[in-house]
């Protein structure tokens, strides 16, 4: 068993990680919800596999569970689906001061999330990640969103959640593109904050290899985060280096809407393009982009695609970290060490992708 503090003073919250916690499941809730009704908020790929078991194990536990389920994919993160859960939230008589379960991967996390941080105001969420890039990245630090037309994630806010609980075991369902998905996230990681945990990564000798120490690297990850979310809580000045990638990564996924790459591909994608931009501009030591290339390459991640630069230029600029337009770009300086460089419109348009 790894246990985790979130330090958020009154927001504070633990992270449980161990094979097989699903099953004991009702025990780690009882610690933090004292009452009987919980919804749990989940999508056709998670429910086929595991939602009537999880009602099972709630029900064993003395609690009185409903289920509400989305249809899976990143293209149903949107207004039409979060409106169709508040709803059926609603008709399962879940009252403020009872207990929402998001689980699922990234796209549940973050649309359920969401509808518990809005939902009558606010009520009570866990979170239980069912994919790698979950586990490692988007159920921790309460950022919680849904897509519009314009971009990804960008309405949403800060929720906290009570409680995550990661199995790992619950990974063994996944197919392999998602989990080498979130190894792209498990990457950025290291490139960003620890070159040790880089070189460990890059010293594997493959995804099964990676798979086998699959506790440790998601305990590292969440580590990491941790420690920036504590810093950091509204992604104002430290939390920005998360975003290693994304901002490109982002723009490539509304693109091709959603349908060509799954979130860490994209994201890959755009480590390996930043990188090689910043050494460019000077920024990055020159042979770093070597580096990312030759770990994504291991963990078989795409590192290009044929899309302009200019065409994700106008989708760059309505990314929600675009403030008066100025966008917030995270550059290595070199592994495990980074640079944010404010970037404004004209110059994203004239100078840095030219």
């Amino acid at each position: 068993m790894e246990k985790l503090h979130i330090n958020l003073d009154e927001k504070s919250y633990d992270i449980f990680i161990d094979r097989g916690i699903f099953n004991e499941i009702g025990k780690y809730i009882s610690k933090v919800y004292k009452k009987k009704k919980i919804v749990v908020v989940t999508d056709t790929n998670v429910d086929k596999l595991y939602g009537d078991k999880l009602l099972k194990n709630l029900k064993m536990s003395g609690y009185m569970p409903a289920k509400v389920v989305f249809d899976a994919g990143e293209e149903n993160k949107n207004f039409e689906t979060l409106t169709e859960v508040y709803e059926k939230i609603i008709d399962s008589e879940i009252k403020r001061g009872d207990l929402l379960i998001a689980f699922g991967g990234g796209v549940v996390g973050d649309l359920a999330g969401f509808a518990a941080s809005t939902i009558y105001r606010g009520i009570d969420f866990i979170q239980i990640p069912t994919t790698l890039l979950a586990q490692v990245d988007s159920s921790v630090g309460g950022k919680v969103a849904v897509d519009t037309t314009r971009g990804k994630n960008l309405v949403g806010s800060f929720y906290q959640p009570r409680m995550v609980v990661i199995d790992p075991d619950l990974l063994k369902t996944l197919d392999e593109r998602e989990v080498r998905s979130g190894m792209a996230e498990v990457i950025k990681y290291g490139a960003i904050y620890d070159s040790e945990f880089f070189d460990y990564l890059l010293g594997k000798e493959d995804l099964k290899s990676s798979m086998t120490d699959i506790e440790k690297i998601i305990k590292k990850c969440c580590e990491i985060k941790a420690k920036i979310v504590e810093k950091d809580e509204l992604d104002l000045g430290l939390r920005m280096i998360l975003n290693f990638g994304h901002t490109l990564g982002h723009a490539i996924e509304k693109y091709y809407n959603y349908g060509k790459y799954t979130h860490g591909e994209a994201i890959s994608i755009g480590m390996y393009d930043i990188t090689k931009l910043g050494e460019r501009l000077g920024i990055t030591k020159p042979g770093v982009s070597d580096k990312i290339k030759e770990i994504l390459k291991k963990y078989n991640l795409p590192i290009e695609d044929e899309v302009e630069i200019k065409d994700l230029i106008e989708i760059m600029k309505t990314d929600k970290k675009n403030i008066s337009g100025i966008l917030n770009f995270i550059f290595l300086s070199e592994i495990g060490k980074v640079e944010i460089k404010k970037v404004g419109e004209e110059e994203i348009t004239n100078k840095l992708f030219k």
